[in-house]
């Protein structure tokens, strides 16, 4: 469990409260709008109404003593840009801030974000991808060059081990685990047989697993 410091309780703001309550950690949420505030008391530990801008309001809250600080705030990118630079001066562990174009990516890492998240760009790049391609069921970006898919055997690797097709050494690509119905097994050896009806969790650079699954 970790403690979380949660700014912006806008709609962005409410779907990170509503996971983060759901593993368990303690947050602590923070907007300036009461209305806010109030909406998402149920689904945190706790919440103060202020200005994140304001460096006095910044203070109170401890900022030091969390693990992580959310800066969730939408539409406003001036007082994102100021509660991440504030976060940081009053010595926050590890700040995470959300963007919402590519130029604003620049000045919050500039500016004391430990991270950047930009949700938009994010989830049209997992859409482009999943819904272009008939057996990808699933993607995680790790970084610029590595991804997870979770694709559907190829029709020609049925019934064959993962020793026969050799994709490791074809296309340096990794089989993590294979997916029938809602179970996951993590148990793969080169002796596992791909069974039709089973999905593959796969990683490798996103050139590689593009060419082996013809994306």
């Amino acid at each position: 469990m970790k403690s979380i410091l949660l700014i912006g309780l806008g709609r962005f703001g409410k779907h990170i409260a509503t996971k983060l309550n759901e593993l368990g950690h303690e947050v602590m949420g923070a907007d300036k709008n009461e209305t806010l505030v109030n909406e998402i008391l149920p689904l945190i530990t706790n919440a103060q109404i202020g200005d994140s801008t304001n460096e006095e309001f910044l203070r109170s809250l401890g900022v030091s003593n969390y693990d992580v600080c959310i800066v969730a705030i939408g539409g406003d990118f001036q007082s994102s840009l100021e509660t991440t630079s504030l976060l940081k001066e009053l010595g926050a562990k590890f700040v995470v801030a959300r963007a919402e174009r590519d130029v604003q990516e620049k000045f919050l890492l500039r500016n004391g974000a430990d991270e950047v998240i930009y949700p938009e760009k994010q989830i049209a790049s997992w859409a482009a991808i999943r819904y272009t391609a008939d057996h990808i069921l699933d993607y995680i970006e790790l970084d610029e060059d590595y991804s997870i898919f979770e694709v559907a055997i190829p029709k020609n690797w049925i019934g064959k081990t993962i020793a026969e097709i050799d994709i490791r050494k074809k296309y340096n690509i990794n089989i993590l685990a294979l997916r029938s119905g809602g179970e996951m097994s993590l148990t793969i050896s080169p002796d596992t047989i791909l069974d039709i009806g089973k999905t593959m969790l796969v990683l490798g650079d996103y050139e590689d697993i593009q060419k082996c699954f013809h994306i």
